[in-house]
């Protein structure tokens, strides 16, 4: 045998080293493809239909979420009513209200200094008198305060 002849005996003995070795990563390879392969197949026929209910999940949440708009708007208009006719109440009944509790005050206050002197007036300029203290008193108590009710006068009248 030659130097030749070696050499190419080697060459050749490495090459089919390297084609053997070769030949075992492109099993391999192709055993990795194939689990690849099953892998995303299996993903794929999971991921589908996880994507439909997320889509049905999102679009029951819009309607939900209009619902809940439809609600906040009518419990709006509802508050704006209920403000409007309490504001109705408090200009119809609270002008009458504090006129009748200060003619009441203004009344008790009169009978109480009655009561308290012995003799009722007889004659008509003590009448007058106690006519105007009356009056001066249901005034007084009639005055306007800067209280809520004389606000919602004020709207009232203006």
């Amino acid at each position: 045998m030659s130097v030749g002849e070696l050499a190419g005996l080697l060459v050749a003995v490495g090459w089919t080293v390297l084609v053997t070795l070769l030949a075992v990563v492109l099993v391999r390879l192709s055993k990795v493809l194939r689990e690849a392969t099953v892998l995303v197949s299996a993903v794929t026929d999971q991921a589908v239909p996880l994507l439909s209910d997320a889509s049905a999940a999102v679009r029951s949440a819009h309607e939900q979420l209009e619902r809940v708009d439809d609600i906040t708007a009518n419990v709006q208009d509802a508050a704006a009513n209920a403000n409007a006719l309490s504001s109705t109440v408090a200009a119809t009944l609270g002008g009458p209200l504090v006129k009748l509790a200060a003619f009441s005050y203004g009344v008790r206050k009169a009978v109480n200094r009655q009561q308290n002197t012995v003799t009722l007036p007889q004659q008509s300029s003590e009448r007058e008198a106690l006519a105007q203290l009356i009056r001066a008193e249901v005034r007084a108590a009639t005055a306007p305060r800067g209280g809520l009710l004389s606000r919602v006068r004020r709207a009232v009248k203006g």
